[in-house]
């Protein structure tokens, strides 16, 4: 079994259009192998991916690459990879499973001036989204997920949406009438997409438009 790095925290027809949603995407990644998998939500609303057949070992692998992995012990020095949970004035909550969060500390974040709040702010960072983590005492944001954030910054601007898929949030763009200001839909998590906009797109503008449609959580980055 495999517990990819995405939850499933909606509820009603939306978690089924989610799961449904996801079993496409997850047959596209190991549909064409040898193997039978059956996926579920688990308590703590994580994904979990059961696989079997000559091909499992593969099959969980590319699992594994393509929406990482929860797992339940921490090796100091290692990355991993957690969704995030919360955040105060001492740093980020990233949960990790079973009910555990790992608390990066704001001097770990590796993100700048400012106070959790105002870094999150900043960078557009909506509750739940997968975050890589390096081990440690104290744990910190791993490099590759500081240059993620840090390359959002230099583009033409987003707009970052939780609680919704990637084809509810385009189909949402189209039906705001934005189709054209956009360069695409990026898929940072199951439930979690950033919207990439055209030089010419003013992301606040955008997320103004769009959000009468989406019971969502909506940020900005501001080029």
């Amino acid at each position: 079994m495999v517990v990819l790095a995405t939850k499933c925290y909606v509820g009603g027809d939306a978690r089924n259009r989610a799961l449904d949603s996801l079993t496409s995407m997850i047959d596209n990644d190991i549909g064409d192998l040898d193997v039978e998998y059956d996926v579920g939500v688990r308590d703590d609303d994580f994904i979990s991916v059961t696989v079997t057949g000559e091909d499992a070992n593969v099959a969980r692998n590319l699992l594994r690459e393509e929406w990482g992995e929860v797992v339940p012990q921490h090796r100091d020095g290692e990355t991993y990879v957690g969704t995030l949970d919360a955040w105060d004035d001492e740093g980020f909550y990233l949960d990790v499973g079973h009910g555990n969060r790992m608390f990066v500390p704001t001097e770990e974040l590796g993100l700048g001036q400012g106070t959790p709040t105002q870094i999150r702010e900043r960078f557009g960072i909506v509750q739940h989204t997968p975050l890589k983590f390096v081990a440690g005492d104290p744990p910190r944001l791993a490099d590759e997920t500081r240059d993620v954030l840090y390359e959002w910054t230099r583009g033409e601007g987003r707009v970052n949406v939780n609680s919704a898929t990637r084809g509810e949030v385009r189909a949402t763009v189209n039906r705001a009438g934005h189709a054209q200001d956009i360069v695409t839909v990026e898929r940072l998590g199951l439930l979690e997409q950033s919207i990439v906009c055209k030089e010419s797109t003013d992301p606040p503008g955008l997320l103004s438009s769009i959000g009468q449609y989406l019971p969502a959580e909506l940020r900005c980055v501001v080029a």
